[in-house]
């Protein structure tokens, strides 16, 4: 028997006339007429070898179909040994058809031609068949012809059209099935038989009503479709005559009008989801045609009508968004009006109330519309922008993630439109909704990742800050439900992570953000933001955007009236603010890290001559923070760490003028404190330890003299302040500042002053004296114990002991003065005891120290 040959693939029909006898080359493919089942006839009866003959005829009984078994092609042998046992009814017929499937794809000679007839003639059996063959059985068969098709295309091609066109009751949805697979993996090589499938394929979809055979023949058609989009994409690469690629277009657009016809009949949910799915590929591939544009617009336009007509409605999206990707790919124009009327059907579908979208659906929704975008920005922005002004919070959110995403896309449309988009966002920043807020932050981020030149025109990182505190100071209020209260806990974290994620290298960044972030590092309420800030400011530090040459002519003229208006951002408040935050126990150690990294990057603006020192210093004080091997730093340590760090600033310094204004930025700062915050406690001896290092001595005496006047010694934590700065001031002025405490006890503690006390005892100026004088008995104690050997014995019996006796005496006697009195003896003795000197103090006054000690004694009953 002869073999059939491999022919090249415009030749593809010339194997069935060799297989016949005749001579190839009168034969022709003609094109088929439009409406007549007879063309495909036509066109299969160029093939004799296979379309002339029903293949159900030569199946009689079940017997075997006697015929020669090759003996020198291994394959043909293997395949008509697997094809005898499907004629003998022997074993599993799903199993055997997965062997001769696994085999022809593994090798791709040509079989016999009496194999190959055998084969279809089998197959097609099992695949038409009624009753009495599986759905498993059917599927390998579907399989088997696939397979056989990359040797023998036009066989399995003609066999299958017969199939379609053959007259009965057949079942035909196996032989769809297998024609959307074939077309799924020979594309190219199906294009000249094109028209025909898709005559058969239209006459099938007449003839039915609905039901699986009607979803296999839309299959085959979005099969159908699809390829020819294969082919147009590759269309120079390609020889098919410029009057058959009319003809196809033609055939095309008649067999979209019938898939349309025929969804308006569908009533279950299968068959217009299978309908909607095949017309999407038809109208992508008319859109390259300018005739057929007009007819699929209103097929478009009538397909987004089934948003309402189908239960799941994801199809309908995916298809829009296939035929949209489509329009954006081609470049074609949009009639006025088309992306206006889309727009509208899939933004009240997204954002209907009555739908629940899952992640994905709502994703493709949104796409959809961004494609429209990007096609049509004139209609589709002023479009998203009207939105932001409607009634319901969800279309207001909704539009605002869609304009984000577009102010994200690098494109010179979106671009141009940018200052329009930004001036609707502002319009809708006093919208009191918080998922409106939400979604402006969320804005902002995406436009600032993009373009933070388009920001020029809105203060965006001041709205930031503005959302901060006003979420802060919404659940200080204590006035929110626990779901409020959280979804305004989130929003700050969204505040904190849209200004911490910012890219320092977008063009424009740089100049947005400085000298703008000063204005946000002085206000309390902004405290929380100072990590974000930390990590901004070190960006621009490392960007070299922190110098100081930059001049005002340069910047933004808000952002320099914003700057002219803000008279705390000197050098000594920002120090100030910095430093009490890191010195603060409630900030947390992250907050307080975030402050120290805050001052290293403006270690310029601070003062010129502390970048060494700093570069060195915080380093260490962050690895200190950390705790190093999972400690947790000791509070009193920290702060010690961190006075020292000031000390030592203030030594590199050394400009009195300066370390002046220092001690009144933390004097303003002290007089504003609440008296039992932690950060008033550190800001005392943040203040004793800058007076330390003042050398104007009138100015030292004058602020130890302030502050010891407005304290308020009854609350404990004020007279600890007290001690504190004066303790801290000793350290550099010991003399200096017993001579103040001597100056102040004389004028505050006075015996006068205490006898108008004694008279009324419940008076609120009694109550102060005494706390006074107790305050400053502690004072003098506390700084024998920090005084050095010389320091102690140089004051110790007449200013210091002398002092607390003269105190002690002119007091009332009551428990806080008794405990003060003797807690200040046993410290005066603490420190004359460690300085080992005890001979040298006068017994005179152990005797009378002793005599008070015995008095404070309960006596017995």
């Amino acid at each position: 028997m002869e073999t059939v040959k491999a022919w090249d693939f415009k030749d593809s029909l010339l194997p069935f006339l060799v297989v016949s006898g005749q001579d190839p080359r009168p034969y022709q493919l003609q094109p088929p007429a439009a409406s007549s089942t007879d063309a495909t006839c036509s066109v299969l009866s160029f093939l004799p070898g296979v379309g002339r003959w029903p293949r159900r005829s030569r199946r009689q009984g079940r017997g075997r179909v006697p015929g020669p078994v090759p003996e020198a092609a291994p394959t043909s042998g293997t395949v008509a040994t697997l094809l005898e046992r499907l004629q003998d009814e022997e074993g599993d017929r799903a199993q055997t058809y997965c062997e001769l499937e696994s085999v022809l794809w593994g090798d791709d000679s040509c079989l016999q031609c009496g194999v190959v007839n055998r084969l279809l003639a089998e197959v097609s059996w099992d695949l038409t068949a009624g009753q009495g063959v599986t759905e498993d059985t059917k599927v390998a068969a579907s399989d088997v012809l696939v397979a056989l098709a990359r040797s023998h295309f036009s066989f399995v091609l003609a066999e299958l059209l017969a199939q379609l066109n053959a007259p009965g009751q057949i079942s035909k949805e196996f032989v769809l099935i297998t024609v959307g697979k074939l077309l799924s993996t020979n594309a190219l090589q199906c294009i000249p038989f094109m028209r025909v499938v898709l005559l058969g394929l239209r006459t099938v979809l007449g003839q039915l009503g609905s039901g699986r055979i009607l979803r296999a023949a839309c299959g085959a058609l979005e099969q159908c479709a699809k390829v020819v989009n294969v082919y147009i994409c590759t269309w120079k690469g390609c020889s098919l005559p410029a009057t058959q690629k009319e003809q196809l277009y033609e055939s095309l657009s008649q067999v979209l009008c019938s898939v349309a016809s025929t969804l308006l009949d569908c009533q279950e949910e299968e068959d217009k989801q299978a309908v909607i799915g095949a017309m999407t590929p038809l109208m992508r591939v008319l859109l390259h045609k300018e005739e057929h544009r007009e007819h699929v617009w209103e097929q478009l336009l009538w397909l987004l009508h089934h948003y309402r007509t189908v239960q799941d409605t994801s199809r309908v999206t995916k298809s829009l968004l296939s035929f949209l990707e489509a329009l954006e790919q081609a470049q074609i124009p949009v009639p006025k009006g088309k992306c206006l009327a889309i727009s509208s059907v899939v933004y009240s579908k997204l954002t209907a109330d009555t739908t629940e979208h899952s992640q994905e659906q709502k994703a493709e929704l949104s796409q959809c519309i961004l494609l429209q975008a990007r096609i049509c920005p004139e209609e589709t922005i002023p479009f998203l922008e009207s939105q932001l002004g409607h009634e319901r919070e969800a279309v207001r959110v909704a539009a605002l993630g869609l304009l984000g995403a577009l102010a994200r896309c690098d494109e010179p449309a979106m671009a141009e439109k940018l200052p329009q988009v930004v001036e609707a966002v502002k319009r809708v920043c006093r919208d009191p909704s918080i998922r409106v807020r939400r979604a402006v932050v969320h804005f902002i981020r995406e436009l600032l990742s993009a373009n933070a030149q388009s920001c020029s025109a809105w203060d965006v990182v001041g709205y930031i800050f503005s959302e901060f505190s006003q979420s802060s100071s919404r659940r200080a209020a204590g006035l929110l439900s626990a779901q409020e209260a959280q979804e305004e806990g989130a929003l700050q974290g969204l505040c904190m992570d849209v200004l911490g994620s910012l890219d320092i290298s977008v063009r424009g960044m740089a100049k947005l953000l400085w000298p703008r972030l000063l204005i946000y590092v002085m206000p309390a309420k902004y405290t929380g933001m100072l990590i974000p800030l930390s990590r901004c400011l070190r960006a621009l530090a490392e960007s070299n955007e922190l110098t100081a040459g930059h001049e005002h002519h340069e910047l933004d003229p808000d952002v320099l009236n914003a700057l002219l208006q803000e008279t705390t951002l000197t050098p000594h408040n920002l120090l100030a603010r910095l430093l009490v935050v890191a010195g603060s126990p409630f900030a947390g150690s992250d907050l307080q890290a975030a402050a120290l990294l805050v001052l290293q990057s403006l270690h310029s603006r601070i003062h010129g001559a502390v970048g060494a020192t700093w570069n060195t210093e915080i380093p260490l004080l962050l690895q200190y923070l950390q705790g190093g091997k999972g400690n947790i730093p000791d509070a009193a340590e920290w702060e010690c760490c961190l006075l020292q760090f000031l000390r030592a600033s203030l030594e590199t310094i050394g400009d009195d003028a300066w370390i002046k204004r220092l001690s009144c930025a933390l004097s303003q700062r002290l007089d504003s404190s609440p008296s039992s915050s932690g950060e008033k406690a550190f800001l005392y001896k943040a203040l004793g330890t800058t007076l330390a290092a003042c050398q104007e001595l009138p100015h030292v005496q004058e602020n130890l003299l302030q502050h010891l006047t407005r304290a308020q010694p009854e609350e404990p934590s004020e007279a600890q302040g007290i001690i504190s700065l004066v303790c801290q001031a000793a350290d550099s002025h010991f003399g200096l500042v017993l001579e103040t405490l001597t100056t102040f006890a004389a004028t505050s503690c006075s015996g006068r002053g205490l006898r108008v006390s004694r008279r009324r005892k419940t008076s609120q100026a009694s109550r102060r004296a005494e706390a006074t004088c107790s305050a400053v008995m502690l004072a003098h104690s506390s700084m024998a114990l920090r005084a050095s050997k010389e320091q102690l014995l140089a004051h110790v019996e007449a200013d210091i002991v002398g002092n607390i006796l003269l105190l002690s005496i002119s007091s009332s006697q009551n428990l806080q003065t008794n405990l003060a009195v003797a807690q200040s003896i046993l410290e005066v003795g603490c420190a004359i005891q460690a300085v080992g000197n005890l001979g040298s103090f006068h017994p005179v006054l152990k005797h009378k120290l002793l005599l008070i000690l015995q008095e404070g004694l309960p006596q017995p009953r």
